[in-house]
């Protein structure tokens, strides 16, 4: 039934009639709350604010989400900055008398490479053509050639900023016959029906939502409380969930009622957005995606039943070759679901904690959070745990969707956008271990204490490694100290199943008569790996697996 009734909304959005979304959540407790998803960060893949060096133009869906691409241009030297236009939404309602005037069937004909590939946004048609091969996802991008982009971006809000719009307006080459024009106007507003969230959260993007709280609130207690689309409405009573195993005709459904007759199991794991501080990343060199901090990260109880209960009442045997298909009830416009994969042998592992969850920390799921069942895959990147979870799927393949195949994999610092081929570099699934000063914050005034100062912050490692050591310096790295670490005992936590973060705190001392200093911080785990130095040797165009060592400059006062 939630999967018919999210088919339905589908046509209801294919035929532009706009999505209606309601959903309403309570206001969280804020010591118990994080705002974090299960496609952590996947959002970055469309959004590209901060990166001047890119034109973002969205001209189509790519598998679960509206296609935003990017291209580089023009002299890097010149930032994109100084052709900002403050009155830029304007010239796309204008008509310019020195351009040409096109039907919108003489536009429909160019919707391949040989005859061009242009697209319409307000009056003004703009020609693609030189940028659809470079991008991964240039097949879906064709999805809209030779139409209109309005109603994509109706949805997609993120794109109408001075930025992009004012790097789109370089590539018109003429006017929109105004009878053919797309209206948007009676679609309403797709995004009216999200949950409210608390102001102290600070968006990286608001239409899809998606935030980070102060770093310093992360670190008030051990268990902490993104979206790409509108959240959509599910109905407890009539949700299903649906597994299928290829080469097996019969498909299972699970009600709520269902899944809460099996073994509960509570689980204390940390969800990491891929692009968790990418900002210090794209400090070094820009990159694109939505400018994370260090608080696309949180630590939270959940409790649901463990996937490999249910595979095993479905008969999957274990294997290294297959993998587990997440679908999301999420959807794009063109009816595709958010969809993610991890391979079987994770999920069929007792000691891979794998969850189905309904509950976080004790209370059943926001709709925020994957209402009413979500994901939960302990140690492996933001994006594999999925939300709103739809269906779930034991394939010889790996996932196929965009964030699996086109997203969230790491490469080489000399790969740019005209080099990069996605297909020689593996999906990410366990993270890199990591480290963040929460406290203080930079720039901020820090008073030495018997010439000490009090530096916070958290530690992770992926694949359940554990947390052993924390070491900071603020003198260049000359003499290191160890901090004070809080974290889950052996008994809960061994290595090979410390899903749960590291919270750390230590004292360390200050050079004499220093004003400012920058503190630095590296965490190492049980199989001893440590963070890089640097980020400008881990620099990837996307911003992902950014575990350099943490630093924040500091003044001091007496």
């Amino acid at each position: 039934m939630a999967r018919l009734s999210a088919i339905l909304r589908l046509k209801r959005l294919n035929s532009l009639k706009g999505i209606y979304l309601r959903s309403t959540t309570n206001l969280p407790n804020i010591p118990n709350y994080r705002d974090y998803h299960s496609h952590d960060g996947a959002q970055d893949w469309w959004e590209n604010r901060r990166n001047k060096r890119y034109l973002l133009l969205a001209t189509g869906t790519i598998a679960g989400a509206l296609l935003t691409w990017a291209t580089e241009i023009g002299d890097s030297s010149v930032e994109a900055k100084e052709k900002y236009d403050s009155d830029i939404e304007n010239h796309h309602k204008t008509i310019r008398k020195d351009l040409p005037t096109y039907k919108i069937e003489e536009i429909s004909e160019h919707n391949n490479e040989k005859t061009g590939i242009w697209v319409t946004y307000g009056i003004g048609v703009y020609d693609v053509t030189d940028f659809v091969p470079k991008h991964p996802g240039s097949d879906k991008v064709m999805l809209a050639a030779g139409a209109a982009i309005d109603p994509f971006w109706h949805i997609f809000q993120q794109h109408n900023t001075p930025e992009v719009l004012t790097l789109l307006e370089s590539f018109r080459i003429g006017n929109l016959n105004p009878e053919d024009q797309v209206s948007t106007k009676d679609m309403g507003d797709p995004w009216s029906g999200e949950p409210r969230r608390h102001p102290i959260l600070k968006p990286a993007a608001q239409k899809p939502f998606n935030a980070e709280p102060p770093p310093s609130m992360l670190i008030d207690s051990f268990i902490t409380p993104k979206n790409h689309l509108p959240v959509p409405e599910i109905d407890e009573k009539t949700y299903e969930l649906e597994f299928e195993v290829e080469g097996v005709k019969k498909v299972t459904k699970m009600t709520m009622k269902d899944l809460k007759k099996l073994p509960r199991h509570t689980v204390t794991a940390v969800v990491m957005c891929g692009g968790n501080r990418r900002s210090e990343m794209d400090s070094v060199k820009k990159v694109k995606g939505l400018f994370w901090g260090p608080s696309a990260v949180g630590n939270a109880e959940w409790t649901g039943v463990k996937l490999c209960d249910i595979l095993n009442k479905l008969g999957v045997k274990s294997d290294e070759v297959r993998h587990v298909h997440f679908e999301g009830l999420d959807t794009d416009p063109t009816s595709t679901f958010y969809a993610a994969s991890i391979p079987l042998a994770k999920a069929m592992d007792p000691r891979g904690d794998v969850l189905l969850a309904y509950e976080m920390n004790g209370q059943p799921l926001s709709k925020d959070h994957g209402f009413p069942v979500r994901a939960i895959v302990p140690g492996t990147v933001g994006a594999r745990n999925v939300k709103w979870l739809g269906r779930v799927y034991v394939s010889s393949e790996e996932s196929d969707s965009h964030w699996q195949q086109k997203d969230y994999k790491g490469f080489s610092p000399s790969t740019d956008w005209d080099t990069v081929d996605f297909s020689k570099s593996p999906a990410i699934q366990h993270m890199p271990v990591t480290s963040a000063i929460c406290y203080p914050t930079p720039g901020e005034k820090v008073k030495v204490e018997n010439g000490h100062i009090t530096v916070k912050g958290y530690a992770w490692s992926g694949g359940g490694c554990r947390i052993v050591r924390v070491d900071l310096t603020c003198d260049g790295g000359n003499s290191w100290h160890v901090a004070e670490l809080e974290q889950e005992d052996l008994t809960k936590a061994p290595a090979g199943r410390a899903w749960s973060w590291t919270l750390w705190t230590a004292k360390i001392p200050v050079p004499n008569k220093a004003k400012e200093v920058e503190i630095w911080s590296k965490a190492v785990d049980s199989n001893y790996n440590v963070q890089p130095e640097s980020f400008e040797n881990i620099w990837n165009l996307r911003g992902v697996l950014s575990n350099a060592y943490s630093r924040v400059k500091v003044k001091i006062s007496g």
